[in-house]
């Protein structure tokens, strides 16, 4: 078997590697262990895990998990939505689509790293627009404490791209789940929702999500 280091910033994202990824890469004889990020540390030494605020604890981190030879590769989770302004290449992104702009950001961000066993990859916009690829399983899932804010989202999102779903404050994917579904939790429900849509569904509504998964499957 052979070991894959997942940099993630939460613990959505963590248990969404090791209940949902994981599982399908294992027979392909991978082994994905979800890092999450350190985000910063007191004097005493201890570290505050999760969320992004600055590049640099970023790249500290990325670079002692490649220091790492038994693994294999080192691949990254982290939402686009939200980078701080510090994160390669964001002070000279200009125009084009959403794809086109992730990828932009994630050549910086291989290049600043500069490994050969590293391989980016951002979340278009962030994690909840991979819950938009079926948002009937919303619905199932606050059936029975939110029906008719689960319904109304699923209209409101009904018809868009996943991935392209845009990144405004008021209307980036977890926002919009937030406005109709107050208790949405994402720890609780985003791992969940996602393991009732099913990865090859979100694949096939998420064609960047997609692309970095084939590109495991590949390794």
């Amino acid at each position: 078997m052979r070991k894959v280091f997942v940099y993630v910033e939460g613990q959505t994202e963590e248990t969404f590697i090791r209940d949902v990824l994981a599982p399908h890469l294992s027979p392909r004889g991978l082994i994905l262990h979800p890092v999450l990020a350190k985000t910063k540390r007191t004097l005493s030494g201890a570290a505050f895990k999760g969320g992004i605020t600055s590049y640099a604890p970023v790249r500290r981190d990325i670079m002692g998990l490649l220091r790492d030879s038994s693994a294999i590769q080192v691949t990254t989770m982290i939402d686009y939505y939200g980078l701080p302004d510090d994160f390669p290449g964001k002070n000279r992104l200009s125009g084009g689509t959403p794809a086109q702009q992730v990828a932009f950001l994630e050549d910086a961000f291989r290049q600043d790293i500069d490994h050969p066993r590293f391989l980016p990859f951002l979340v278009l916009h962030e994690f909840e627009a991979l819950l938009f690829a079926d948002p009937r399983q919303i619905i199932e899932v606050f059936r029975d404490v939110n029906l008719n804010g689960a319904s109304q989202l699923a209209q409101e999102v009904q018809g868009l791209q996943p991935e392209e779903i845009n990144d405004g404050p008021q209307t980036h994917p977890s926002e919009r789940i937030l406005r109709h579904i107050p208790g949405y939790r994402k720890p609780l429900h985003g791992p969940m929702i996602a393991r009732q849509i099913g990865l090859a569904a979100i694949r096939e509504r998420c064609p960047h999500f997609d692309g970095w998964v084939r590109q495991l499957e590949n390794l």
